[in-house]
């Protein structure tokens, strides 16, 4: 009687790509993320927390994250966005761990367990310091090249990176296509109605905005969750785990200066004004990637990619997730997970 061989990674991942059920090839000790896919498919059921978080050195940060799946594994650092954290991974995480990969999800700086080395550190948060905050990850763990992920500011992060140093990056996946930011740009007035889509960025601009986002960070991000993903049925349960994050003592400061940054309001360090020189320009990505929306997205309208087409230069696949908001790897984990894999791929 013929016996069945034991599927490969490769099998596993095929499964992952391929199928409705997209754990089905997984074998017995790999249960659990079996669970936990199902558990992302039905919807009802969260996730565990990203546990233990791991602590280490790099750059200007002590940085938390948390680490899945073989040491010896193809790097994937997932990278998460405003205002939310790590466990927007929560899912995606184990799947990718379950396939082999080496899964990295770092609070980036002023979230979580990341804390500043020293006191007197500039709270910079401009578009530069916190990609180099990722390459310092990656030196510390000794990753030379990885695939990198992420949606809002993780997806700008993984775009400088894969722009300015593509030799750090196999391969990249973006929600909402090409996000590095040009502040001469970002000084001209848009339509009111996407005006009013960034609403936050000019209350935090004000004294004001200051002290009622240090006073309400939670119900601020709470709003900004509904908002930005009206289609998103989260419980508090799920929003709570992620908003521990928030408690960090510098995350107000993080988020401010960086929005104040992005409209000219607030200078960053002028020891990266060379870096953000050049992507002010607008430098072309080439390494392979996949763009997404969510035709849900509350802040960022779904498009066909070809607004930015002419910013890559490597093989790209743009794809539209039906009845998915802003948060797209919390929301369709199944589809992100098999979003990686495929451009693992190209």
């Amino acid at each position: 009687m013929f016996k069945k061989q034991p599927e490969t990674i490769n099998d596993q991942r095929r499964h992952l790509l391929t199928g409705a059920a997209a754990t089905a090839g997984l074998s017995m000790v790999q249960l659990p993320f079996m669970q936990v896919a199902q558990a992302a498919g039905a919807g009802t059921i969260a996730a565990p927390a990203l546990a233990p978080i791991k602590q280490i050195r790099a750059g200007e940060l002590d940085v938390g994250y948390f680490e899945a799946g073989p040491g010896d594994g193809k790097p994937v650092i997932l990278l998460h966005g405003w205002p939310y954290d790590i466990h927007s991974y929560a899912e995606v995480a184990p799947l990718l761990a379950a396939v082999g990969y080496r899964v990295i999800v770092p609070h980036l700086r002023g979230h979580g367990t990341t804390r500043f080395l020293s006191a007197s550190t500039f709270r910079n948060a401009q578009q530069a310091v916190v990609a180099l905050d990722i390459l310092a990850l990656m030196d510390a763990l000794n990753i030379e090249k990885a695939i990198l992920a992420g949606y809002d500011w993780g997806a700008r992060t993984a775009n400088i990176i894969a722009a300015l140093w593509p030799q750090r990056c196999k391969a990249m996946v973006s929600v909402n296509g090409y996000l590095i930011n040009n502040l001469e740009r970002n000084k001209l007035p848009l339509p009111p109605a996407v005006e009013h889509g960034w609403w936050y960025q000019f209350y935090f601009a004000t004294d004001r905005g200051q002290a009622g986002y240090e006073k309400y960070r939670r119900e601020f991000a709470n709003l900004i969750w509904k908002v930005n993903s009206p289609t998103w049925q989260f419980d508090e349960a799920t929003f709570e785990r992620s908003a521990a994050s928030f408690d960090n003592p510098d995350y107000v400061r993080i988020v401010i200066h960086n929005y104040r940054w992005r409209l000219s309001l607030a200078k960053g360090d002028p020891k990266y004004d060379a870096l953000e020189q050049r992507l002010a320009a607008g430098p072309v990505i080439g390494v392979p990637t996949i763009t997404i929306d969510g035709d849900a997205d509350g802040v960022a309208p779904a498009s066909d990619g070809t607004a930015y087409a002419s910013k890559f230069s490597g093989k790209r696949t743009h794809r539209i997730f039906k009845g998915v908001g802003h948060n797209l790897p919390q929301e369709a984990p199944q589809e992100f997970a098999r979003a990686v894999i495929e451009v693992d791929s190209y």
